[in-house]
């Protein structure tokens, strides 16, 4: 009896609306379409067409790698935002440091300020 592999996790599964692309995925090709044709057609007579053709695709790559790029489960620009939040916005070393709440009766004063308190606490 043939059978259909249906996977667990359901919510990896994204619902595609044309083309057998999603939402995301349409509006940057889109975007980029209407960016980057025009950008070649009024550039190729100035540039010629190889070069032309390579500023449109500059001006295209961007809105490629958002729609397409995703790093486990994040698109490009939630990927960039925690790479500059971690290098640049918060500290690089986060040395742990314990408070020593013994550290006043570490000297001779100290020793005889504990041994006072523990006289205190065995008379009662």
């Amino acid at each position: 009896m043939p059978y259909v592999n249906v996977p667990n996790d359901l919510s990896k599964i994204k619902t595609k609306i044309a083309f057998n692309l999603t939402k995301r995925q349409l509006v940057c090709f889109g975007g980029a379409a209407l960016v980057g044709v025009p950008s070649y057609l009024f550039a190729r007579s100035v540039l010629g067409n190889t070069a032309a053709l390579f500023l449109m695709l500059g001006i295209m790559l961007p809105a490629f790698l958002l729609a397409m790029y995703e790093k486990d489960g994040l698109p490009l620009e939630k990927v960039v935002k925690n790479i500059l939040r971690a290098r640049f916005l918060r500290p690089g070393a986060r040395p742990y440091r314990t408070e020593n709440i013994y550290a006043p009766f570490t000297g001779q004063a100290g020793k005889e300020a504990l041994h006072e308190r523990t006289k205190k606490q065995t008379k009662k």
